[in-house]
């Protein structure tokens, strides 16, 4: 077994590539390989070995595709696809099993499988180990695991595979020191072709000769220079009625506002944001489903007077029914009783009869859900025939078009070649005009923008001397005032008082009519209290009236609940209604069985083989391309 180590590993190569083509379940397919005749013919122990190598890079294939991706995608340009089995199977063993084999099959397993890649392979597995490797691993599994049953023992073979890694580089350069291997150079004696006749030349038409450049394009307009020179002079103007601006303040207006000012303005605007009211839409929630007779409610008298008048009725109503039992009336509640009997019946049999309806309904709806998937997988198979018709002559249709984009294309580059010239020179006039004219623009925006500036000055001056005639204006005017509260008018009236008499005469009548006001307040407030006490005394007897009442309709309520699941068992137990549930239960096992089998359906169609590519994807990617082309010639087209 130990020479064979190398043949070994090939085996478990085609197996691995039988596995990842037929994707089935790796039990299944360890069964079936050891039984096969192709491993009959081995030694248990060999075969053992084969079967362990499959399972064991089947299982830890996340682990494994972690190196392997990396490494395709590194060294992708050279690599071949069929050779991924190989480094799988050499990652496998470097990892779990190069304490049991040991470093001399290792080494001889290695150069089985070809020197070069197992070069490079190894020289990047062992050189990215405790960098990024290890990181994507301790993100798979833990990192203490990794460390210890991983990591630890490769570091520790690290020493004899660098032995291992520069033999192989030995063999390298020796096999790429070999020279070509000679081979037999054939010796022909042909008569010679006669050469063929120069085609004649193509006649170069002729163009009409352009007009020169005018000298006007290179040198710059002097509008430019009398702008710039109207643009010092404006700027030094401005600067003096800056400095004049500044040493010549005004004296008695002030712009700015005081602080009183600002503090009465704070407070407008305070007073203000108080009276908006922007969360009032905001609504104060659910109010609860439950009541809770234990929360009083205030009463009005109103409110209190029509409760007093319908307990004073009922009191009435129930003393009348008494005294007409007593004088011999017939009571009526044999009658009341069959009637409810009667209602409950008829309530039995409705329940009834709307279960039935439901389950007949749900019975149909099933059926119909079952019509609905037969009718959706033949319109589905129907549709997919369409799209392969579609596709082929779609496919046919492109072709034929890229063949006339890529006429169409050399006839506009032979076209185009010929006036590549005017079009560079009429490109660069325009540019050259366009700035010009960009440059003036700019000019005459800023004069515009300077003489809008001047004009709000001179506005600004102004309105501060329109300021300091307001101030001066709105000075108070001091006025002598000469009168005296204790004189009287000297009308010579016969009423005629002082202002001081005046007051007190008043003082006295309001205290007058104070006193009063209160008398009446105390006595308003007796009557009121006497009233209040009044009508708690007959809320009392209402509530308590209140509390028998529904003490009774609760004992009823009870009852009513009692008999409705009554009728609910019933129902249930009806013949009809159970045959029509055991219908419903048949007809939603079908309706799974069916969507059961569309999964099954299904599953093969997902699950592709990783080396290949699916014929679905092939006719995507062919399509994609077509409609980029197509759309690229729709682009180019004028």
């Amino acid at each position: 077994m130990p020479s064979r180590f190398g043949s070994l590993v090939k085996e478990a190569c085609v197996l691995l590539d039988k596995f990842t083509s037929d994707n089935r379940c790796v039990d299944v397919f360890i069964e079936e390989a050891s039984t096969s005749t192709d491993l009959q013919s081995i030694d248990p122990a060999e075969r053992k070995f084969i079967l362990e190598v499959v399972s064991g890079c089947v299982e830890y294939k996340k682990l494994l595709n972690v190196v392997i991706n990396a490494f395709y995608g590194q060294n992708k340009k050279w690599l071949c696809r069929s050779d991924r089995s190989q480094f799988i199977i050499t990652c496998y063993l470097a990892i779990f099993s190069l304490d049991e084999l040991g470093l001399e099959h290792f080494s001889s397993i290695i150069k089985s499988l070809g020197t070069l890649k197992m070069h490079l392979f190894l020289d990047f597995f062992f050189s990215n180990l405790t960098s990024w490797i290890q990181e994507e691993w301790n993100s798979i599994y833990e990192a203490e695991f990794v460390e210890r049953h991983w990591i630890g023992p490769l570091l520790r073979w690290r020493p004899e595979i660098n032995l291992l890694m520069d033999q192989l580089a030995v063999t390298k350069e020796s096999e790429v020191r070999r020279g070509p291997v000679k081979t037999t150079q054939f010796q022909f004696n042909l008569s010679k072709p006669k050469p063929r006749p120069l085609p004649m030349p193509e006649l170069i038409p002729l163009r009409e000769k352009a007009k020169s450049v005018p000298n006007t394009t290179y040198t710059a307009p002097r509008e430019v220079q009398i702008l710039e020179k109207i643009k010092q002079q404006n700027q030094q103007k401005a600067e003096e009625l800056l400095i004049d601006a500044k040493m010549n303040h005004f004296r008695c207006g002030n712009p700015q506002k005081s602080e009183l000012t600002k503090r009465v303005i704070s407070q407008i605007n305070a007073e203000v944001d108080s009276k908006l009211k922007f969360d009032s839409f905001h609504s104060s929630g659910i109010p609860p489903s439950k009541k809770v007779d234990s929360c009083s409610v205030k009463l009005n008298n109103a409110a209190i007077r029509r409760r007093e008048a319908l307990h004073d009725r009922q009191v009435k109503e129930e003393l009348q029914r008494i005294e007409r039992l007593v004088q011999g009336a017939r009571d009526p509640s044999p009658y009341l009783q069959r009637q409810r009997e009667m209602l409950e019946k008829d309530l039995q049999e409705k329940l009834q009869t709307t279960e039935r309806k439901r389950l007949e309904t749900q019975i149909s709806e099933q059926e119909v859900a079952l019509a609905r998937t037969r009718i959706t997988e033949r319109n589905q198979k129907a549709a997919q025939l369409k799209k392969e018709e579609t596709a082929q002559l779609m496919q046919i249709y492109a072709e034929k078009r890229l063949k006339e984009e890529k006429e169409f294309r050399d006839l506009v580059q032979q076209v185009t070649e010929g006036q590549n010239n005017t079009k560079a020179a009429k490109e660069e006039i325009r540019k050259l005009k366009q700035k010009i004219v960009k440059e003036v623009s700019e000019r005459s925006q800023e004069l515009l923008r300077q003489a809008l500036e001047e004009q709000q000055e001179e506005l600004c001056r102004k309105f501060k001397i329109i300021h300091e005639i307001h101030a001066i204006e709105s000075l108070p005017r001091i006025r002598p005032s000469s009168f005296d509260d204790t004189e009287t008018g000297g009308h010579e009236l016969l009423s005629e008082m002082s202002l001081v008499e005046l007051k007190e005469r008043l003082a006295l009548l309001r205290q007058h009519q104070q006193t009063q006001q209160e008398e009446r307040r105390s006595h308003i407030l007796e009557e009121k209290q006497k009233k209040k006490q009044e009508m708690l005394e007959t809320l009392d007897n209402i509530e308590l009236h209140r509390r028998v009442l529904a003490k009774e309709a609760a004992e009823r309520k009870e009852e009513k609940k009692a008999k409705q699941e009554l009728q609910q068992q019933l129902v249930a137990q009806d013949e009809t209604i159970l045959a029509l549930k055991k219908k419903l239960e048949e007809k939603k096992q079908a309706c799974q069985r069916v969507k059961q089998a569309e999964r099954s359906r299904t599953k093969p169609c997902k699950k592709t083989p990783t080396g290949t590519p699916s014929q679905r994807d092939l006719k995507e990617k062919t399509w994609e391309e077509l409609e980029q082309s197509i759309a690229r010639y729709i682009q180019e087209t004028p």
